[in-house]
């Protein structure tokens, strides 16, 4: 297909409506003022990536048209879903291999980024355009996963912590255990024999909870655990993922960051890294 716009991308950024957790609740409200049965019936992950993408062929089953011309009053079905002559998908037998590695950027001339955002060298680049102030200052949900997590313990204040959390935003924070083996290897790997790369953090945060009201310290929960780290992960309200991968005898600070925006690509890697810190959580134990 073409570089065209996406039409139903478009409309859906146009109204930040473009992580499928916010669009599923839109479909349900627009699917409630037509029909009560239809909500919870909103499309899959992998559906509405297809839509966003353009890799339709036609229309989508009825019910979902009616949906989605109640949340875009004024568009058919027919306008979102349009394809021109000039835009359909050329099949794959018409593509002649290439014949060499020179040829690569004539058949793919922009880099396939998925749902990357920016990639920079280091952590200090990273929060020179992403300050955590702008990562954090109207999140309501965090999920940090790392060996200390200073971007969100060291480098955002603690008075900012304790207004996000008794204003209802959830925070959970996942460190390296500084008691388990996996810390020992990752010090000897930093030149560090002091124990302090998480219990630093982990005390600061014990602190602040011991400062809000009951109903507050719930929100906030910080365990451990005991494996290789592989990742520093930070996902702000399931819209912003930002990646570091530890590297052998490097510090995080040093690290290449990745950030990742869009968590309706079905092929991106929002979904993996959701995922991984899902699965290290679940392996975790409180502090």
């Amino acid at each position: 297909m073409t570089d065209r716009q996406i039409l139903p991308k478009t409309l859906l950024r146009q109204r930040h409506w473009q992580t499928y957790r916010t669009f599923c609740k839109e479909y349900d409200k627009a699917a409630g003022l037509l029909d009560l049965t239809l909500q919870g019936k909103w499309p899959s992950r992998a559906q509405l990536h297809r839509w966003l993408s353009g890799e339709f062929k036609g229309l989508p089953y009825s019910d979902h048209c009616r949906v989605l011309e109640t949340m875009f009053p004024g568009r058919s079905a027919e306008e979102l879903f349009s394809l021109g002559k000039s835009e359909v998908l050329a099949s794959r037998g018409d593509v002649e291999p290439p014949k060499s590695a020179d040829r690569i950027a004539e058949i793919c001339p922009a880099p396939q980024l998925a749902d990357v955002a920016a990639v920079f060298g280091s952590r200090s680049a990273f929060t020179s355009v992403y300050p955590p102030s702008v990562l954090f200052d109207s999140a309501r949900e965090i999920n940090a996963a790392g060996l200390s997590l200073n971007v969100l313990c060291q480098n955002y204040p603690d008075h900012r912590l304790k207004r996000l959390l008794e204003s209802g935003t959830t925070i959970r924070c996942l460190f390296l255990n500084p008691e388990g083996s996996a810390i020992r290897a990752r010090e000897d790997e930093e030149g560090y024999r002091d124990g302090t790369l998480t219990t630093l953090n982990i005390s600061m945060l014990t602190r602040l909870r011991g400062r809000l009201t009951p109903e507050a310290a719930k929100l906030l929960e910080s365990r451990v655990h005991d494996e290789t780290i592989r990742f520093n992960i930070l996902i702000a309200d399931e819209t912003t993922c930002v990646v570091q991968p530890y590297l052998p005898q490097a510090r995080g600070a040093g690290s290449p960051t990745i950030v990742i925006n869009d968590n309706t690509a079905a092929d991106g890697l929002f979904p993996v890294f959701d995922q991984v810190f899902t699965s290290m959580w679940e392996r975790s134990s409180p502090v």
